[in-house]
């Protein structure tokens, strides 16, 4: 079985949001104290849809590094890479091409969908077709088994699941694999080998996924087993070969609740963000120009909070007696849209404020970020070409 590891990735596309800190940066700061964190610059996954401008590609990889490092992110619990930097993962992309049945990739719900939004781009091409395949082979490379997303995401990790399958259905029959299965069984000793043997039995016959969990329990328990033992029991337990590559599972997070200055989400596109390390003064001037309940035209008119987008940051940002001021003051005029702004744009300083500092240790020493990159470049090429040295070999061009 292999090591519990979490992959996520983000596109350089421009300067990050709270959006981004709320919907994606916080879970990752919380998720490196758990797990074994793999977080990449999906570099080559910008291209699919700025093929024509990659100038913005390059001024946004390191920006956004800072910005990780920035909300929290520590290079000390997770490994901070760029995509390109790691070869391998275009060649596991080419690999699975060759098995990947071309259906497969228009059935990705995200592929139309993406069309029809950027309809501006010509996206009629192999790169944005394939980027579905190309995310899979930046989780299995690393046989990442947890990968957050959220609920529109998750038929991407489906889709990356059944091609482990199917890669481990076609590749990992080893020669002499039944023979080297059974020989691994007894290395457990006889009590181990006959349960485990009870275990199988029970899950292909009858299908008992309580079965299924013991035995892979029981591997994991079994201390005297080599890795390529271990993976081959694994393979032989659900009746395949070995397993080659690790099928995983989406980590469901929370859509994000961060609402842009106009009430509608917080995007780019929008030009309704404030950024992760937004100008002072420029912060406070976006907040108080932000629009309001239009019932409100003059300060004694009474509003409605639900109307206001101010409301929604205080639904971010304050606590339920804050909220509750709001309300009354804001139903009765009691208090002004400054006034309310004003607890809006404290919270948000304040958010800001440790981001800052952490920052500014590396825009005062550029350095530092490209060492923490080629540090964890580095790490995750030791974990790619492992995963690769398995892939080729189990495909036949191992040879010299």
């Amino acid at each position: 079985m292999f090591a519990e590891k979490v992959l996520s990735g983000m596109r350089p596309t421009g300067s990050l949001h709270l959006g981004h800190y709320h919907g994606v940066l916080k879970n990752w700061v919380n998720l490196q104290n758990e797990y074994e964190c793999l977080f990449f610059v999906a570099d080559w996954h910008a291209l699919t849809t700025h093929y024509d401008t990659p100038q913005v590609i390059e001024q946004s990889v390191w920006e956004m590094v800072i910005d990780w490092l920035a909300a929290g992110v520590d290079p000390a619990q997770a490994t901070l890479f760029i995509q390109s930097r790691v070869p391998e993962h275009a060649e596991l992309h080419l690999l699975l091409s060759m098995i990947t049945p071309l259906g497969w990739l228009e059935r990705v719900p995200t592929y139309k969908d993406q069309q029809e939004k950027l309809s501006e781009k010509d996206l009629s091409t192999y790169g944005f077709l394939g980027y579905p395949l190309l995310q899979a082979a930046d989780i299995l490379i690393y046989r990442a088994n947890q990968v957050p997303v959220g609920e529109d995401q998750v038929p991407h990790i489906e889709f990356t699941r059944e091609l482990a399958r199917r890669f481990n259905h076609l590749y990992g029959r080893e020669p002499g694999f039944e023979e080297k299965a059974q020989n691994a069984v007894k290395k457990m000793g006889g009590k181990k080998a006959k349960l485990y043997g009870e275990l199988r039995t029970r899950f292909q016959q009858e299908g008992d996924d309580e079965a299924l969990e013991a035995a892979k329990a029981l591997l994991n328990d079994t201390q005297n087993l080599s890795l390529g033992d271990r993976e081959r029991l694994f393979g032989y337990l659900e009746g395949g070969g070995k397993m080659i590559l690790a099928e995983p599972h989406a980590l469901l997070t929370v859509a994000s609740r961060m609402p842009g200055l106009d009430g509608q989400k917080m995007s780019k596109s929008y030009n309704n963000t404030l950024t992760l390390r937004e100008d002072q003064d420029s912060l406070v001037r976006k907040i108080r120009t932000m629009p309001t309940d239009p019932a409100r035209v003059r300060r004694t008119d009474p509003g409605t909070p639900e109307k206001c987008p101010v409301w929604q940051f205080h639904m971010v940002y304050s606590d339920d007696g804050r909220r509750q001021w709001v309300q009354d003051g804001c139903i009765s005029a009691g208090i002004g849209c400054l006034e309310c702004k004003q607890p809006v744009i404290d919270a948000v300083l304040e958010e800001q404020k440790p981001m800052r500092e952490r920052a500014q240790i590396y825009l005062d020493d550029p350095t530092l970020v490209r060492n923490i990159i080629a540090d964890g470049c580095e790490k995750a090429r030791e974990l790619a070409c492992e995963t690769m040295r398995d892939v080729r070999e189990a495909m036949g061009l191992n040879y010299s």
